[in-house]
């Protein structure tokens, strides 16, 4: 059984930072994200006979290593849901991206998206796409809010049932522009995430979060720009700073990055744009704006020596037709 499926990456509003659970990735509390597109990772899964092993390729290689065992993870977890008989065969998996990986803008989450979402229906799968992405889950937590897409909450829990993603109404897709000022700078997230607990902010994060989750989803409901925006503005500092609090002091920020931070600044204070900046864990950053600024916005940042896009909110996964598997 063959399919492909197709899932936006994420950008975080109110960020997950550390794991209750490495293997099943639960996370210490919740999160909540808004998908970026046209960016997306385009995935074709096929259980076959014909395969020797278990392949996964992602962009034309091969994995090894922990990257290999990331995405097997998903795959058991497809095929311990499953009862279709070929799931016992080997499995190949083929994966490209339309943007620049591992540089902040979230490929993991689409990426285990989509893999999620091709893996449930190569193996019969009848789920939605909240049990789809528990599935997402144990390869990152973020892909699970990747599955459900646009503006996406990933509660916090022990096991599947709770711990699963769902969307938040919102109309605030339809106005807003995410500028995207590339600041290429490889990283680790999952070491940052190994480490989330030893920083001596990691508490204080923690019992700050459940309240910025609350007025976040308020927010969103209520289509508030400024409110989601500028809450995700600071989120960013305050995972930055349990980040470099850690035991190795990560520091992802480069000095193009907080050059954006200051245009962005410069542009809300003295030009009174709506404008607010954010970063994952990594130095690329997104800034939220609206579509009437987006063109000035975009112009202001690439001023700032960096290369820049515009992306729009991107949907939930999906399933794509016979005529576009990669293999």
């Amino acid at each position: 059984m063959k399919a492909t499926a197709m899932a936006h990456p994420i950008q975080g509003l109110v960020k997950y930072h550390g794991m209750r659970d490495e293997i099943e990735r639960l996370p210490y509390h919740d999160s909540i994200s808004v998908c970026t597109a046209p960016s997306h990772t385009r995935t074709t899964v096929e259980f076959s006979m014909d395969h020797e092993d278990d392949t996964f390729i992602v962009d034309g290689e091969e994995l090894e290593g922990r990257a290999h065992e990331r995405v097997e993870a998903v795959v058991e977890k497809a095929r311990s849901k499953s009862d279709a008989a070929h799931t016992v065969y080997p499995v190949r998996l083929e994966s490209e991206n339309s943007f620049p990986t591992n540089v902040g803008l979230g490929s993991s989450s689409s990426g285990f998206a989509a893999a999620a979402m091709a893996l449930a229906e190569a193996a019969e799968l009848d789920a939605t796409k909240q049990e789809i992405s528990t599935i997402a889950r144990v390869g990152s937590a973020s892909a699970a809010r990747a599955v459900t897409g646009a503006f996406s909450h990933l509660r916090t829990g022990m096991n599947d049932e709770d711990c699963r993603s769902e969307r938040i109404p919102s109309n605030l897709h339809e106005d807003l522009k995410i500028v995207v000022g590339l600041v290429p700078y490889h990283k680790d997230t999952d070491d940052a995430h190994r480490e989330a607990a030893d920083s001596h902010m990691f508490q204080a994060r923690n019992a700050h979060i459940h309240e910025q989750i609350a007025k976040m989803r308020d927010s969103l409901r209520n289509d508030d720009f400024e409110g989601v925006f500028e809450r995700a503005e600071h989120d960013s500092l305050s995972l930055a700073a349990t980040t470099m609090t850690g035991p190795s002091g990560w520091v992802y920020w480069q000095p193009a990055t907080l050059a954006v931070f200051n245009t962005v600044r410069e542009l809300r204070e003295e030009e009174d744009i709506p404008v607010y900046f954010s970063t994952d864990t990594g130095a690329s950053v997104y800034v939220n704006t609206t579509e009437e600024h987006a063109e000035e916005v975009e112009e202001a940042v690439s001023d700032c020596g960096v290369s820049t896009t515009t992306w729009d909110v991107g949907g939930p996964a999906k399933l794509l037709d016979e005529d576009e598997h990669l293999f």
